[in-house]
């Protein structure tokens, strides 16, 4: 089996709308560090210049959100209520570990300009594609926004789902739908652009609002899709870490192919 990695990384140089800050702890400090923690919650004296080298372990800090790199994202994540089930959406750590080990299928919607593809076009690709989605499936949409990770362009230039996109693909009973851009629905200023030209409120960030009626997980910011072997005939692996209350979780995606 061929692992090949769909994951793009958490980078305190990249370019961050919510910067991540990186602090790292060199084996002395972590020695140091070491000491100061032991005398202070256990009660022990310990000199870290006993250790080999005067060293302990290294340590890093992080300060980020549960959306930096690739993520998956809880019915939490898109508002307070649903309408369906208890009325109260799933956080990321009750998610079923089953929806994220299943067969994905790539459709290819590169070459467009920043907005939104359709049901019509979803329906196209999985013709030209000859593959029919079944309820376990896990759907990756390969926009080409990858190309532009870490730059202040992989933010504005990609696309999303538009309401009905999205309806088709929860329709077949898929619960998971991933994509490479930044976004499963479109840039922001585009959104925001089309809503003051129509006033219509549907246009409002579609794909995430859907999830307040119907319970499925977004995978955004994967990376990797143009490496896979084909457009199907793998598995994706993408369980979220078990962040506590949280909408949100990272996750090491992964395609798993057989050879």
């Amino acid at each position: 089996m061929r692992i090949i990695d769909l994951s793009s990384p958490v980078d305190s140089g990249s370019f961050e709308p919510d910067p991540v800050v990186h602090e790292v702890m060199s084996p002395r400090e972590g020695a140091l560090h070491m000491r100061d923690e032991m005398r202070r919650h256990f009660d022990i004296e310990f000199d870290p210049d006993d250790l080999p080298g005067g060293e302990f372990l290294s340590l890093d800090r992080l300060s980020l959100t549960t959306h930096t790199g690739t993520h998956v994202d809880a019915p939490s994540h898109y508002g307070s209520r649903t309408s369906y089930g208890t009325g109260v959406p799933r956080h990321i750590d009750a998610m079923p570990l089953e929806w994220f080990l299943a067969p994905g299928v790539v459709l290819d919607v590169r070459g467009r300009e920043a907005g939104v593809v359709d049901a019509a076009d979803l329906r196209k690709e999985l013709d030209r594609i000859g593959y029919t989605l079944a309820p376990s499936d896990i759907v990756l949409l390969h926009t080409g926004a990858a190309e532009w990770s870490g730059t202040p362009r992989y933010f504005t230039d990609f696309v999303g789902l538009d309401a009905s996109a999205i309806a088709f693909l929860l329709d077949t009973g898929v619960r998971v739908v991933g994509t490479d851009a930044f976004s499963l629905d479109a840039p922001f200023g585009t959104i925001i652009a089309d809503y003051r030209r129509t006033g219509d409120r549907s246009v409002l960030w579609p794909a995430h609002v859907t999830g307040r009626d119907r319970e499925y997980c977004q995978i955004e910011r994967l990376s990797g899709l143009d490496t896979l072997p084909g457009p199907f005939g793998f598995q994706v692996a993408c369980f979220p870490v078990k962040v506590a209350g949280a909408g949100a979780g990272w996750t090491r995606a992964v395609a798993l192919v057989d050879e």
